[in-house]
């Protein structure tokens, strides 16, 4: 388990630092460790931590495709959303995240509303890095911060740490995208 985690995170970090280079390459690297991930979670019983990485996987695949804008021959340019639609994303992730906590409160799922939170946050704001809304780092920085609490809660240590590194490469993938939206303007 401990040699697959440290792939899973080699991986994982590989894509973080791809994705603040804007470089395409890194949806390779999300496919191979989330598929990782998938059995990791899934064995410690944070059963929404793995089918996130199931949606992890095809995302890797979409973000791949949308980046390569292959009949275009265009960049994708990074965009930012309103207010109001930041308001009503995160409303969505939390309803979202109380109605699969109830679902799973009463299985062996551990921490079933937290896990339901990094789950549904994670989804909607993977959906944000494959459209290069700026404002996806600010949403992984407390997701992650959630999640490195989960991940110590199981024993997960490396990925706790990958996660904590997360926190410094979002902040860094934030200076990175916004600098680069405002040259673009």
């Amino acid at each position: 388990m401990m040699l697959l985690e440290v792939f899973a995170v080699i991986f994982a970090i590989a894509y973080l630092l791809l994705a603040v280079r804007q470089n395409i390459l890194c949806w390779y690297a999300a496919f191979l460790s989330t598929s990782i991930y998938i059995y990791l979670y899934w064995d410690v019983s944070l059963y929404m931590e793995s089918i996130l990485n199931i949606y992890y996987l095809l995302m890797a695949i979409y973000g791949w495709i949308n980046w390569s804008n292959r009949k275009e021959k265009i960049n994708l340019s990074i965009k930012e959303w309103s207010l109001k639609k930041h308001f009503a994303s995160v409303i969505l992730i939390i309803v979202l995240s109380l109605l699969s906590g109830l679902l799973l409160n009463n299985t062996e799922a551990a921490r079933p509303y937290l896990d339901s939170f990094t789950t549904w946050g994670s989804v909607f704001t993977t959906y944000m890095v494959t459209q290069k809304i700026l404002s996806n780092w600010l949403y992984w920085l407390v997701i992650n911060g959630v999640g490195i609490f989960l991940n110590i809660d199981k024993e997960l240590y490396l990925t706790a740490l990958l996660l904590l590194s997360y926190q410094v490469i979002s902040i860094l993938g934030f200076i990175n995208w916004r600098k680069s939206y405002y040259e673009q303007k």
